[in-house]
């Protein structure tokens, strides 16, 4: 391992869906002060990127879908 590793774990803040969440509405009540708060919840959740299309209904989004609401680290 080299020396300039950490073996720290790092950790985001995230949320879960309520029931009849769509994206829109999730990005609304987590980044309120955004100006294309879904975008920004997207660029932050790539793992949620191919299901997007599906996330704009209610029930699109599942009760289990975790998103991050806030950007990743410094690498």
């Amino acid at each position: 391992m080299d020396e300039s590793a950490s073996s720290a774990f790092v950790t985001r803040a995230f949320t879960f869906p309520e029931p009849g969440d769509t994206l829109e509405s999730l990005a609304a009540r987590v980044v309120p002060g955004a100006t294309d708060g879904r975008s920004q919840l997207l660029a932050w959740n790539p793992h949620l990127a191919l299901r997007a299309p599906t996330m704009d209904t209610p029930g699109g989004m599942l009760p289990t879908d975790l998103v991050y609401t806030e950007p990743p680290g410094p690498a």
